[in-house]
């Protein structure tokens, strides 16, 4: 019996090994840029004139454009937009451009947490807004949301932080794979989902997880939580998300606005494994949303 006990716990010990020695090499490993995705556009929709994209990477931010929004960045470029990257940060550095780009800024290392934004970041923002400039704020699950709350709370939009998550509006299996589609009333109409075209018309998108959000008076929630969608923070901790949405648009001053809870649906990743999140996993329509979200924020449509 003793010899037995102790081929199991040797049994046990060997897969907890395994199994942690998997999870250090997939967590290390992560998700990346998928180098395979097609970014080519076939009719651009900027050809004449081509507004400039600021891309921000100077608030200690998890997706650039030298990073894993490189397939975002790309197909912008693809479409004519002239994409820069955001590595130096002033007030007089947004002027010229059409749209500033912010993907989940972080705070400092070890405190990704805390706020990613000085008081002066966030004045020169909301100037850049009220006078005619575009912004596209991104800010995913936790710790992006608590990092990006107090510049988002400066246009009175509430980020709910957690792990936003629907057991009845899933793509496939996965509740961490959020359905938003015009069948299941989840996915708004608004000149984002609509496009210029009836080929640029939004059917349906899939999010990774992301966090849910809440916006302003006279915002759109373009992707609306489902009535039992839940923000999950642990297996006993669930707060309702019905109501609150992932992507909020709204004007703001002069310029507009495009808050969105969740990262991986806008550009193209693959995982270790290979699995795909993003643009590149089959049957959705996020380049589509992408794109026509640039085409509302310059003014296109």
């Amino acid at each position: 019996m003793k010899r037995m006990l102790l081929s199991v716990l040797a049994v046990v010990a060997t897969v907890g090994i395994v199994f942690l020695g998997f999870a250090y090499w997939y967590d290390t490993t992560g998700q990346h840029p998928d180098a395979r995705y097609d970014t080519r556009v076939a009719q651009p929709a900027y050809v004449q004139t081509h507004p400039v994209v600021l891309v921000d990477a100077t608030h200690n931010n998890f997706h650039t454009c030298a990073g894993r929004y490189q397939p975002f960045c790309v197909l912008l470029r693809s479409d004519g937009l002239e994409v820069k990257d955001l590595r130096q940060w002033s007030a007089a550095g947004l002027a010229g451009s059409s749209v500033l780009v912010i993907a989940n800024a972080a705070g400092p290392d070890g405190y990704e947490e805390k706020n990613a934004f000085s008081d002066e970041d966030q004045q020169a923002i909301v100037g850049y807004v009220n006078g005619g400039g575009s912004l596209f704020l991104i800010a995913d699950h936790s710790p992006f949301g608590s990092a990006a709350q107090e510049l988002a709370g400066r246009f009175r939009v509430t980020m709910h932080y957690r792990y936003a998550r629907d057991d009845d509006n899933k793509d496939g299996w996965d509740n961490e794979r959020l359905l938003f589609s015009r069948a299941n009333g989840l996915l708004r109409s608004h000149p984002i989902t609509e496009g210029r075209t009836p080929e640029e018309r939004v059917e349906r998108v899939v999010t990774f997880t992301g966090q849910s959000l809440s916006g302003p008076p006279g915002s759109t929630a373009i992707l609306v939580m489902g009535e039992k969608a839940y923000d999950w923070e642990s297996r006993k901790v669930r707060f309702p998300a019905a109501g609150h949405a992932q992507v909020i648009a709204f004007e703001y001053g002069k310029g507009r606005v495009v808050v969105a809870g969740e990262a991986a649906f806008l550009t193209a990743q693959v995982d270790p494994l290979g699995l795909k999140f993003g643009m590149n996993s089959a049957g959705n329509d996020d380049r589509k949303f992408l794109l026509n979200a640039l085409h509302w924020l310059t003014h296109t449509i």
